[in-house]
């Protein structure tokens, strides 16, 4: 059988540097922070008191109040970054679209956080008089609704489902996508993730686990990837969707592409519930796999947008993985953590970061990793790579590899390569 080719025809983004694609990546290439002090709720008791959140989002303006009652804010996320990339992509045209074979694969690390943390308030300050819930309460709060809310609103009747792989999570959703199309089983699909995780118990939860920056002092510099003094990721909030689609169909209804997905790779580090490996066994693997998937040495990659949390562990991790994968090559490429503008978008991080790989690769430009400090060096990183601190570089992009390493030990990988007819 023929694998068909996958193209990418939409974007689509509501982060904390932008609430477009435009925005965000303008604000990408000039290093902009995204963190500030916490507004979602009083974290004025918590280690950590700031965050990257969305900013000037009013649900007013994307949904009637019906609408609204119904979704949990990571829904309201997905959804409007799913209609930009739908609408950059042309996909409401009914004229060569079947919508039949048009599919939604809408990752959430957590899901509706927030509507649980509601519902779970009410009930304590109700029980005594008997359970009562929000009847909206489940179908706001379960990771998959996303992606049916999207498929609702727009008809599409393909492949529907959600992924759910912690941070990993909608990178995971775009390898999904695909391989469902490359194996003719849709025409397109709108894949990505939200998360709206920025209330006590994401925090609260986080905090104890001692995975959070707690640089509450200078937020706008707290998330430091590769860095010496990196104490934790920054975590942040937002959607990002793409739209993906055989490349034949596409050209068929004329929509414009932006690049091409060359392949995908999946592992897990069989290690700990939490903590990547620490030789990076599974992030090796799973940019072994994704080189393999595409056909590529490792020589044709450019670029790597790094999972880069900017945690102790993880870091070092992912650096010793490049190394042991791309051997001298990894002196000759360009890496960069743009979670040190955007935070960690848990599971929307993904797919946020493949639009960066995108937008990377159509502009041939890499945006930089900020917040490095002169002599802030980890003994155990090889700084003799291009870490890309601070300043975006221009260079020739035709290949580039985004990494995303979750919770439990969930690895994906995507690559994304310049389109030629």
């Amino acid at each position: 059988m023929e694998l068909k080719r996958v193209v990418i025809t939409g974007l689509g983004a509501l982060t904390p540097i932008g609430n477009d694609v435009a925005t965000t990546w303008e604000n990408a290439k000039n290093g902009v922070s995204g963190a500030g002090p916490i507004t979602h709720f009083d974290a004025g008791l918590f280690k950590t008191q700031f965050a990257c959140e969305v900013k000037g989002f009013d649900p007013a303006e994307h949904f009637d109040r019906k609408k609204a009652r119904q979704l949990d804010l990571y829904a309201m996320y997905a959804l409007t970054a799913a209609n930009e990339a739908i609408e950059d992509a042309g996909l409401e045209n009914e004229e060569g679209v079947d919508k039949n074979r048009v599919g939604v694969i809408f990752a959430a690390g957590i899901g509706g956080l927030h509507t649980f943390e509601e519902e779970a308030g009410y009930y304590a300050m109700h029980k005594d008089n008997g359970p009562k819930y929000n009847p909206f309460f489940i179908p706001k709060m379960i990771a998959d609704i996303a992606a049916g809310q999207i498929s609702i609103d727009h008809g599409f009747r393909g492949p529907n489902f959600a992924t759910v792989s912690a941070c990993a999570s909608s990178n995971n959703a775009l390898v999904d996508a695909f391989n469902y199309i490359r194996l003719g089983m849709a025409d397109a699909i709108v894949a990505g993730g939200a998360e709206a995780a920025i209330y006590p118990a994401g925090v609260g939860g986080f905090n104890s686990m001692k995975a959070l920056s707690t640089r509450n002092d200078t937020p706008e510099t707290a998330s430091r990837p590769m860095s010496g003094s990196r104490d934790g990721f920054v975590i942040g909030e937002g959607a990002a969707a793409l739209v993906l689609e055989e490349l034949e169909h596409a050209k068929a209804r004329g929509a414009k592409i932006y690049a091409e997905v060359a392949g995908g790779g999946l592992s897990a580090d069989a290690y700990h519930i939490t903590a990547t490996h620490p030789e990076g066994l599974g992030a090796t693997l799973v940019m072994e796999n994704a080189l393999r998937d595409a056909g590529m040495k490792p020589e044709d990659i450019d670029y790597i947008n790094l999972h880069g949390t900017s945690t102790p562990v993880g870091d070092l991790s992912e650096a010793k993985a490049i190394k042991k994968v791309f051997g001298d090559h990894a002196y000759k490429m360009n890496l960069s953590s743009t979670k040190s503008m955007t935070g960690h978008l848990l599971g929307a991080a993904g797919a946020l970061e493949a639009i960066m790989t995108v937008k990377a690769v159509t502009d041939d430009i890499v945006p930089p990793t900020i917040n490095h400090e002169e002599g802030d060096n980890d003994p155990e990183i090889d700084y003799d790579m291009n870490w890309t601190f601070n300043k975006a570089q221009k260079r020739e992009i035709n290949a580039a590899l985004s990494n995303t390493f979750g919770f439990g030990g969930h690895n994906a990988a995507l690559i994304i390569k310049k389109y030629k007819d």
